[in-house]
């Protein structure tokens, strides 16, 4: 059965349909939840919590991308997560930002090189330091970061599920790749070589 037959028969209170829906997305929303949290137990609450609202929000679903209406759920319910962690510090990170349409490529080190044994030690050490990084942006630069970068979401699906204008979404992944970057200068010596820059911050 297709995804819009599946919408259409859990609107109708069809929890079997729902609950394929569910498993579809669930992955996706657990990754994204973890990844603004932190947190396994946060994260399974979060996706629970939303995948709840969404059920019982069927009827606000007016068609265009289910899986951005779903990580909308998602991402609120973590941002109502984030409110109530506010005694939690956080990092100021404050690089020179791109102009409002500036946008830089997509990150080399934000990919999988596919390292081997060898290298296992130093990678893990890398993708904690790009969690930290990632935990210390604001939750609207994380969300979107999340989506874009780590998820493969497109440009039009996450400012369907930010409910932002495509531009404000290319302005925020912009300032927060630049966020990351001047993070990640902190742990340069974890970089595959290719990807470090020199002091003028070139390649």
């Amino acid at each position: 059965m297709d995804e819009a037959r599946l919408i259409e028969f859990a609107r109708q209170g069809d929890l079997e349909a729902f609950n394929r829906l569910v498993l579809q997305y669930q992955d996706m929303a657990f990754n994204l939840a973890y990844r603004m949290l932190g947190e396994d137990d946060p994260a399974e609450d979060v996706t629970q919590t939303a995948f709840i609202s969404a059920y019982r929000s069927l009827s606000t679903y007016r068609g265009g991308s289910f899986k951005a209406w779903i990580l909308r759920m998602v991402t609120n319910a973590c941002y109502d997560e984030l409110r109530r962690r506010k005694r939690r510090p956080t990092i100021a990170l404050e690089p020179a930002l791109p102009d409002e349409d500036g946008e830089m490529e997509s990150p080399a080190w934000m990919a999988d090189p596919g390292a081997g044994p060898e290298e296992q030690m130093d990678q893990a050490e890398l993708q904690q330091a790009l969690k930290r990084c990632i935990q210390a942006l604001p939750d609207d630069f994380r969300s979107i970061v999340i989506m874009i970068d780590l998820q493969g979401m497109d440009y039009l699906e996450v400012a369907e599920a930010a409910s932002c204008p495509l531009g404000t979404i290319k302005s925020r992944l912009a300032r927060a790749r630049l966020r990351l970057r001047d993070c990640l200068r902190n742990f340069w010596e974890l970089l595959p070589s290719q990807f470090r820059l020199d002091e003028e911050g070139k390649r």
